[in-house]
């Protein structure tokens, strides 16, 4: 997840003030540097999380030091990515989440999520 939670939502839909003064400053590292925000959540902050799957090269040719990215590429098909990453950069959810109290609560879990779910939403069809 090269953009880490993803980004506060507010008035604006990518909302600002992920970082601030008072908060961490922004990684300048390859990767890092794009990381939306580095802020404790609080109650009552609404984020996105994005997980995905990014064909980067910068993430495949190690350019981040160890300490930030701790993965062995031995365990990818670099020669089978470098021929996918020619038609598609990555795939990605997001689902905005409401900081709770005591947790969270995902306000876009009504979603199609399955393979199934999204090709049947996209025939229009009932997916549920």
């Amino acid at each position: 997840m090269p953009h880490g939670l993803g980004h506060l939502i507010g008035l604006d839909v990518h909302d600002v003030g992920g970082y601030l003064k008072h908060t961490p400053e922004r990684n300048t590292l390859p990767g890092l540097k794009s990381l939306r925000t580095a802020r404790v959540m609080e109650p009552g902050m609404c984020i996105t999380i994005e997980p995905g799957c990014y064909f980067r090269d910068f993430l495949l040719n190690g350019e981040i030091p160890k300490e930030y990215f701790d993965f062995d590429l031995s365990y990818l098909n670099l020669e089978k990515i470098r021929e996918y990453k020619e038609e598609i950069a990555g795939v990605r959810l997001e689902d905005c989440v409401l900081i709770t109290e005591d947790g969270n609560e995902c306000l876009s879990y009504d979603l199609p999520r399955t393979t199934e779910q999204i090709e049947k939403c996209m025939a229009r069809q009932e997916w549920r």
